[in-house]
């Protein structure tokens, strides 16, 4: 195990949004947390980074308590891609490289320029280096978000919706590009995402929301049509192509 939420609880105002949340995710596993919107995904990241506190419950990292952890800590072991930021007036470059920040001592060195160029060019943002983020698209300006996380070499990577202003090529290429990190390093992701079918092709373990609970922690081999149906109120066939589930959504008049 290498990330390990146990008991998470969080409210609004006395408001429940997180009720009893446990779960592992292991070495080299990508975990999507899926479920409708106001089910508690983007909040239980939060929580995980310890953006929020929750009012019970820990979460651990390597068997590392976050809560007794500094916030230079955290930020050396958990990288976060918000779903919304506001771009600055700041170069890609820089952007990309305060990423670094965490494990930057007196000065920025050699090292830290020089992976900072190499994510750039692995995630096709070159051309971009000296470009301004607030004179970018949503997708451009995300795909720099994503190459800041990465260069922060973190063992736990949070995503929220990490490919929501993305077309479809980039959307692919953000994924396949994720998963081949994660596999190649020790460590592991939580990302949340909309799309169940691209959820299905790239993550190995779904976390089911439903009124801020785990309805349902599967693996690909476990999706069904029927926990989709309940957690998400619509109809739905689950079909096989090339070893991935594909949802279907039914019509009205079909059985």
């Amino acid at each position: 195990m290498i990330l390990g939420v146990d008991g998470i609880t969080f409210r609004y105002n006395s408001h429940p949004v997180l009720e009893d949340i446990t779960f592992e995710v292991h070495t080299h596993q990508i975990t999507a947390v899926l479920g409708p919107n106001g089910a508690g995904k983007t909040t239980l990241l939060r929580c995980i980074n310890r953006i929020l506190k929750p009012e019970s419950g820990t979460v651990r990292i390597e068997e590392r308590d976050l809560a007794h952890s500094s916030s230079r800590e955290i930020a050396r072991r958990v990288a976060y891609v918000a779903q919304r930021s506001e771009p600055r007036r700041i170069s890609a470059f820089d952007a990309v490289l305060l990423g670094r920040k965490p494990h930057i001592g007196w000065d920025v060195s050699r090292h830290d320029l020089e992976m900072t160029q190499a994510t750039l060019k692995r995630l096709d943002l070159e051309h971009l280096s000296l470009r301004y983020t607030d004179r970018m698209s949503g997708g451009e300006y995300q795909k720099v978000c994503i190459a800041r996380a990465v260069v922060q070499e973190p063992t736990v990577m949070l995503l929220d919706e990490p490919t929501a202003s993305l077309d479809l090529k980039n959307q692919l290429a953000i994924l396949r590009l994720l998963r081949t990190i994660v596999r190649g390093h020790r460590m592991c992701a939580v990302i949340t995402m909309h799309d169940l079918n691209t959820a299905f092709r790239y993550a190995d373990n779904f976390l089911f929301l439903k009124n801020g609970r785990i309805y349902a922690a599967v693996d690909r081999s476990e999706i069904s049509g029927a926990i989709v149906e309940e957690v998400y109120g619509v109809p739905v066939a689950v079909q096989w192509h090339q070893d991935h589930p594909v949802v279907l959504p039914l019509d009205d008049d079909e059985d």
